[in-house]
């Protein structure tokens, strides 16, 4: 192994999962899961977009269903991708508790004396949450695993479209998002 050049993990790979402007932005006081349906710019779409991505290639990801759909499938090596406040996050699909989909959670802030510290997602199978930073539970030893989430400058194309316009926001700048698994250090 060379020192000067890290050596490859497996599963490191960015994968790419949508524009910006595809993820509609969750409010506190949108009360509901991931999955339900919130207007984003001019369409109705769920929440949040779950992905297959493979550990041996992570370049080959595929959308997967959320919601009711999601019930019936397996959760294995899926991350969770939405927007809550501003603010991009990705998560295992999975619950780590009782491997109950997340796209069914519902995401709050997390707060002291009135204070927000944090975001976390409440697992409906057994009310269970985990904080969407750091991956802890509000019980137990479980963990929710987090990846590591990129916005990128939109590469322009002939064939890409100009980010769509919202009523009253002057320019909206449309980004590519990225995911990956946290890697570990050492």
């Amino acid at each position: 192994m060379n020192a000067f050049r890290p050596f490859f993990r497996q599963g490191a790979d960015w994968t790419f999962v949508g524009h910006s402007s595809s993820f509609p932005d969750i409010g506190a006081d949108d009360a509901g899961n991931l999955s339900k349906f919130r207007q984003c710019n001019t369409k109705s779409i769920p929440g949040c977009k779950a992905f297959h991505v493979s550990k041996e290639n992570s370049s080959k990801s595929e959308e997967v269903p959320v919601g009711d759909d999601a019930l019936a499938g397996e959760l294995t090596d899926q991350v969770l991708v939405f927007q809550y406040k501003g603010k991009f996050h990705a998560v295992d699909h999975s619950c780590p508790h009782s491997s109950y989909p997340l796209s069914q959670g519902t995401p709050f802030d997390i707060e002291d004396f009135g204070m927000v510290l944090s975001a976390g997602l409440t697992c409906p199978k057994h009310g269970w949450s985990f904080d969407v930073f750091s991956g802890m539970s509000d019980r137990g030893s479980y963990r929710l695993k987090v990846w590591e989430v990129q916005l990128r400058d939109r590469k322009e194309t002939e064939s890409s479209q100009p980010a769509e316009k919202v009523e009253g926001v002057t320019e909206v700048i449309d980004k590519e998002v990225w995911v990956r698994r946290k890697q570990r250090i050492g």
